[in-house]
């Protein structure tokens, strides 16, 4: 493992990463192929199922620095989409009527300066979007304090992430005063109607393991959730997903640097649900970076792993060429079909 760390010095370099990931520098930890787990279970090659979700990277920009983010995303990365990729974009949906969400993830996408007018513009095409909010990023200038309201305008779905209902497990893994602040933008949440009875106004909450350890099962860690925010919060939230840690990017650092790496790699492959590889998100989704290429999913973006097809840019958008591709894979893709499987929106098995 020495010489694996020695020879991992930048995260960023996606190529450092995808050679780690298959074992090019480790002669003694034998790992199956994901290959040969989907041959085993009548999924490969990994085909798509159909396009109904459009997730949109709005760049790398973000107020915090999560030890778990796959995006390597923080305050310092300059990243960020412009408008003539939205453009590009809302072109591609105006032809492709059955890509009926747009799913607006980050960094912190508010922090694009052009994310309000994209909003609008998306919704003119009357698709329901969903955004990626991190809470913090509502306390963080006086100028997202009316995020909620305008979340509510444009009957928004919510999607943020809260590693757990105590403040010591989530400040440990987002840094230091994230859980206060997570806790006032839920209050202002609940204050315009999100998560509440009778509302159409959806707010969804994220878990994701402090360690290097697969998610308690989804439902009994939703009902723990529920209970100790409303108890001690007065919270009330719809539904929450429980996301296994990729190992890529930060959280990947995090397993080479705790001597955690084979040992994680191990458990994922152990948990291989063949039901969950068959539902995984690459199927039914396309992921836009915040320079417009095209990947199979978000993770596959932060590998720089561009589609298998000649469509690799929101310019080039090409329906058909898209849904007869290969989805690529890696052995990162354990991380998404292990137990009761793992995407965007939580556990798909």
């Amino acid at each position: 493992m020495k010489s694996l760390l020695a020879e991992h010095n930048i995260l960023s370099n996606s190529s450092e990463q995808i050679e780690i990931l298959e074992h090019r520098h480790s002669k003694d930890f034998n790992l199956i192929p994901f290959q040969q787990k989907l041959e085993e279970s009548g999924l490969y090659p990994l085909r798509p199922t159909g396009l109904e979700v459009f997730q949109v990277n709005m760049g790398k920009m973000c107020n915090q620095v999560c030890k778990h983010c796959h995006v390597d995303a923080g305050p310092d990365r300059k990243e960020i989409m412009t408008q003539e990729t939205m453009l590009q974009c809302l072109e591609t949906l105006k032809e492709n009527p059955y890509l009926k969400t747009v799913d607006l993830t980050g960094g912190a996408p508010e922090m694009n300066p052009r994310f309000r007018w994209f909003v609008e513009e998306i919704k003119k095409l009357n698709r329901h979007v969903i955004v990626r909010c991190n809470l913090t990023i509502i306390l963080a200038n006086k100028k997202y304090h009316d995020l909620p309201e305008f979340y509510k305008l444009h009957n928004i779905e919510v999607v943020s992430s809260l590693p757990f209902y105590t403040q010591d497990r989530t400040d440990r893994q987002r840094g230091n005063g994230v859980f206060e602040d997570s806790i006032k933008a839920l209050q202002m949440l609940n204050e315009v109607g999100y998560g509440m009875e009778g509302t159409s106004l959806i707010l969804n909450l994220v878990y994701n393991p402090a360690g290097a350890f697969l998610p308690p099962t989804q439902d009994s860690l939703e009902k723990e959730y529920k209970e100790a925010l409303m108890d001690k919060y007065r919270i009330s939230f719809n539904q929450l997903f429980a996301i296994t840690n990729l190992p890529i990017s930060r959280f990947l650092d995090y397993l080479l640097q705790t001597d955690n790496y084979e040992k994680y790699m191990e458990k994922l492959v152990l948990a291989y649900n063949p039901i969950a590889a068959a539902n995984v998100m690459c199927r039914n989704t396309i992921s836009i970076g915040w320079d417009g290429y095209l990947y199979d999913c978000d993770f596959n973006q932060m590998l720089d792993l561009k589609l298998a097809c000649t469509s690799t840019h929101i310019a080039q958008f090409n329906i058909d060429n898209i849904k007869n591709r290969n989805i690529k894979i890696g052995q990162h893709c354990y991380g998404c079909t292990a137990g009761a499987g793992s995407s965007c929106g939580g556990a798909v098995a």
